[in-house]
């Protein structure tokens, strides 16, 4: 079924209006409830070995096909892509770590870590991991997720924060005002029968670094 999301995705990329939509919406509703299916298919294996996210409704974690164009110069109506944020504490709203699976044609991708924090929760992670940059180096370098997640996605500054030393050896990671990993997969990625199989051992390389970064998350929602 991931074949023929990928294919509705390409012609929603040429025909993105309300009336092509429309013309197809039947056709919508049954690629988005076996794609809901799928995401509580791969909560369920997820839970196994990250327990917090065990009993999270897929709905919750799915996100809206809708665009918000209120006040986006791009009018067009519906996002080219079906996705998936599967995180306690909230689902696709939550602010902990946690698994993303994005089916875009040509930009499929899985990902994991802490996307766009607040500024507060952005200056807590910096802190923890500057006094713990071993423990996360460690992860980072570790070969296998290396090679499923070779960089650190996200926005970067130029200089180091405030309050850190110029010369700190991993000051390329303070610099980032996001904490987050990708793999970028080609669609036929998730074409195979095997699918929910790689895609759950690729996820489960991510659970220490989410575990990781939560730690802070969780002091700054009051959890610990």
């Amino acid at each position: 079924m991931n074949a023929e999301i990928i294919q509705f995705l390409k012609e929603l990329q040429v025909n993105n209006n309300r009336e092509w939509f429309q013309a197809n919406k039947s056709r919508y509703d049954v690629l988005r409830k076996n794609f809901i299916e799928n995401v509580q298919l791969l909560i369920d294996r997820i839970g196994l070995f990250d327990p917090e996210v065990a009993g999270l409704d897929a709905k919750d974690c799915l996100f809206r096909i809708y665009r918000d164009i209120r006040f986006s110069p791009d009018k067009t109506p519906y996002k080219r892509h079906f996705a998936a944020y599967i995180a306690s504490c909230g689902g696709r709203g939550s602010e902990r770590g946690g698994y993303y699976i994005h089916l875009e044609p040509g930009g499929c991708m899985l990902s994991g870590g802490v996307w766009c924090p607040p500024p507060v929760l952005l200056k807590m992670l910096r802190k923890d991991i500057y006094e713990n940059i071993e423990e996360l180096v460690e992860i980072l370098e570790n070969p296998q997720f290396k090679k499923t997640y070779p960089v650190m996605e996200g926005e970067v500054l130029k200089r180091m924060p405030v309050g850190y030393p110029s010369d700190f050896e991993y000051g390329e990671i303070l610099r980032h005002k996001d904490f987050c990993v990708a793999s970028y997969k080609p669609d036929e990625y998730f074409f195979t029968p095997d699918w929910l199989d790689k895609v759950v051992e690729d996820f489960k390389l991510l659970y220490p670094f989410n575990r990781f970064l939560n730690y802070t998350v969780d002091e700054y929602l009051g959890r610990v």
